[in-house]
């Protein structure tokens, strides 16, 4: 039962990133998002395969992977930060 459960779940995740991905192909083809925008959705993707081609592990890439995401993430709240008080 466990098995058919997780089977299950997995496989509509697999669905719905499929539809996410589907749907933003269809935004781009009709001219309804911008390509940068769309292109900053995959830098998670390189940045797992980069450290999965470095470490050989998924839990460590994933780990990685994780770490530097969020990194990044404080480091632009940082900058964008200093950006609106100083004004540049």
């Amino acid at each position: 039962m466990v098995v058919i459960s997780v089977g299950l779940a997995v496989g509509l995740i697999v669905l719905g990133i499929l539809g996410i991905i589907g749907a933003g192909i269809k935004s781009l083809m009709n001219g309804k998002q911008d390509y940068k925008r769309a292109g900053m959705m995959a830098v998670p993707f390189v940045v797992f395969g980069l450290s999965f081609a470095v470490f050989g592990e998924v839990p460590k890439a994933g780990v990685f992977t994780a770490i530097f995401m969020l990194g990044a993430m404080v480091l632009t709240i940082l900058l964008t930060g200093m950006r609106g008080t100083f004004k540049f």
